[in-house]
C-alpha cells in the first residue's frame, strides 16, 4: 500500500480540475459537505452503497453529514480530521498528559502506559498506578448511563490542567496536577530479553505504528534500533505485546513485518490489497522484503479489544508463515483502511479539511480479508494492568512465556479472563481511536 500511496500522491488534482473553488475558507459550509460527498463517490471502498445525496443544509456539521452517509453495517472507521492533526498523529505529534489507563477485574483503574516525553512521563508516572481520583472525585462518579466513563479531561490542547489521586504499589497515595502540553511520544514502551531453557526470547511491547519525521523512505527509527537490538541478543522467539495498539501507519507495519518474515519466505506475498470498482488499476500486491538477520522460531502476541488496525494487518500478513499464537482478548476487527483524501479534492485541501474514508481492504497470502469480529486468541487470559511492564505477575506476559516453554497455559491463567465492559478505545472516535491516548 506505501507504493500505491506515492503513487497516487503523484496524481494529485487529476479528475478535479473542474470544481468550483470556494473564495473564501469556509470549513462547515455546504460546498465543503459537496466535496466530501463526491470524493466519497469516487474513493469510498462502499461507494456502490453510498445513499443518494441529502440536502446539505440539512447537516450541522461535516462529522453529521459523514455519519449519514457512511455505510453502517461495516463502516466504523471513516472520519473528518485537519491535515495538520493528521500529519502530526502519523509522526507521534501530540498534545496532551500522555498516558493511557485500562480497568482490571474488579473494575479498579490503573495506568497502562505514560509516554517519556509527555508531561505524564515527566512527572514521573509509570503503569502500574492506581488512579482513585480525577480533579477530587472518585472514579464511580465519573460512569454514564450506558456504561462508560466520561473522566471530562478536555480535549487535546496544551494548557488544560488536571488533578489525579493515585494509590502506588507501596500502599502510599499521591495527588498529582498535570498541565497538558505538546510532546513526541515514543511507540516502544519497553523491550527486553528473557532467558528460558536453552534459549532467548525478546519481549516488545509496541504502542503504534508511527514513522520517525523526515525519513525516507517512511520508517521508524524506534523499530530499527528495537530489531537491532533483538538481532544482537540473538533471540530466537519473540513475544509482540499490541494490546494498546491502536494501529497507524502501513509503511511501519510493513517496515516491522520484512524485520519479522523469515529468509526462507523473503520475496513471497505478504498482503493484497483491493480498492472500489473505480480504483482497480491502483490494486497491487505487496512482497516481503527481509530486513536484518533475525531468524525466529516462533511468535506470540498478546492481544486486546484495543490491538487493530495495522496490528491486525501484521498478524494477518505473518499467519501464513509462522507458528503464531495470540493471547489476550478478540482484537477491534479492522481488515481495512484508509488514506486522506485532501491532496485529490482542492476544496477540502483550501478548508483545511481531512477526509479519511475506508478507500482499500486487504487480504493475506490465504485470502483471508473477513475478519470484522477481530482475530480470537489462543488463549483467553484476562489483562493485569496493576502490574508494570515485564512484571512476572502480569498474566498475559506469563502466559505468553508459558505457551513458548510448555506449549499451553495452565488453568489459573485460563480463569483469570474477564471482559471488560468499556475499554480505553470506546472513548475515542476517529484519529483519535487509532492513537488513543490521554
Amino acid at each position: 500500500m506505501r507504493k500505491f500511496i506515492y503513487l497516487s500522491l503523484l496524481l494529485v488534482g487529476l479528475g478535479s480540475c473542474n470544481k468550483k473553488d470556494d473564495p473564501t475558507p469556509n470549513p462547515q459550509s455546504d460546498v465543503v459537505k459537496d466535496a466530501i460527498y463526491d470524493t466519497m463517490e469516487e474513493w469510498y471502498y462502499w461507494n456502490q452503497e453510498l445513499p443518494p445525496k441529502p440536502n446539505l443544509s440539512d447537516f450541522a456539521s461535516n462529522e453529521e453529514f459523514l455519519e449519514a452517509i457512511k455505510f453502517k453495517p461495516l463502516d466504523r472507521f471513516s472520519y473528518l480530521t485537519t491535515q495538520e492533526d493528521f500529519n502530526n498523529a502519523f509522526v507521534g505529534r501530540n498534545a496532551g498528559h500522555g498516558f493511557g489507563f485500562a480497568f482490571d477485574a474488579n473494575e479498579r483503574l490503573y495506568l497502562t502506559f505514560v509516554f517519556d516525553e509527555a508531561p505524564a512521563g515527566k512527572d514521573g508516572w509509570q503503569r502500574g498506578w492506581e488512579i482513585i481520583e480525577v480533579n477530587g472525585k472518585p472514579i464511580a462518579d465519573y460512569k454514564t448511563t450506558s456504561g462508560g466513563y466520561d473522566f471530562k479531561l478536555g480535549g487535546a490542547e496544551a494548557g488544560i490542567t488536571n488533578s489525579f489521586t493515585f494509590k502506588l504499589p507501596d500502599g502510599s497515595t499521591t495527588t498529582r496536577s498535570n498541565t497538558k502540553a505538546e510532546y513526541q511520544s515514543n511507540s516502544v514502551l519497553y523491550q527486553t530479553v528473557i532467558e528460558l531453557t536453552g534459549k532467548k526470547v525478546g519481549y516488545w511491547v509496541y504502542n503504534s505504528f508511527k514513522a520517525t519525521a523526515g525519513l525516507s523512505p517512511t520508517r521508524s527509527q524506534e523499530v530499527e534500533d528495537s530489531f537491532t537490538y533483538f538481532q544482537n541478543q540473538g533471540v530466537s522467539e519473540l513475544i509482540i505485546d499490541l494490546r494498546y495498539n491502536g494501529g497507524g501507519s502501513v509503511a511501519v507495519a510493513e517496515q516491522i513485518s520484512n524485520y519479522l518474515i523469515q529468509s526462507a519466505n523473503n520475496g513471497k506475498l505478504m498482503y493484497t490489497n483491493k480498492l472500489n470498482y473505480l480504483k482497480t488499476n491502483l490494486e497491487n500486491s505487496t512482497n516481503f522484503k527481509k530486513i536484518g538477520s533475525l531468524s525466529l522460531d516462533r511468535l506470540v502476541f498478546i492481544t486486546s479489544r484495543g490491538t487493530a488496525s495495522a496490528s491486525e494487518l501484521v498478524i494477518n500478513s505473518l499467519t501464513p508463515y509462522f507458528d503464531i499464537t495470540l493471547i489476550g482478548d478478540n482484537t477491534f476487527g479492522k481488515p481495512v483502511g484508509s488514506f486522506p483524501l485532501s491532496p485529490y479534492e482542492p476544496v477540502l485541501k483550501k478548508n483545511n479539511v481531512e477526509l479519511v474514508p475506508i478507500t482499500f481492504a486487504t487480504a493475506n497470502a490465504e485470502g483471508n480479508a473477513e475478519y470484522f469480529d477481530g482475530f480470537e486468541p489462543d488463549f483467553l487470559v484476562g489483562d493485569t494492568p496493576q502490574f508494570d511492564w515485564g512484571d512476572s505477575q502480569d498474566l498475559r506476559l506469563s502466559a505468553a512465556i508459558q505457551v513458548l516453554e510448555n506449549g499451553g497455559v495452565n488453568s489459573r491463567m485460563l480463569n483469570s479472563y474477564y471482559r471488560p465492559r468499556w475499554e480505553m478505545i470506546d472513548a475515542f472516535k476517529g484519529l483519535q481511536q487509532e492513537f488513543p491516548v490521554y
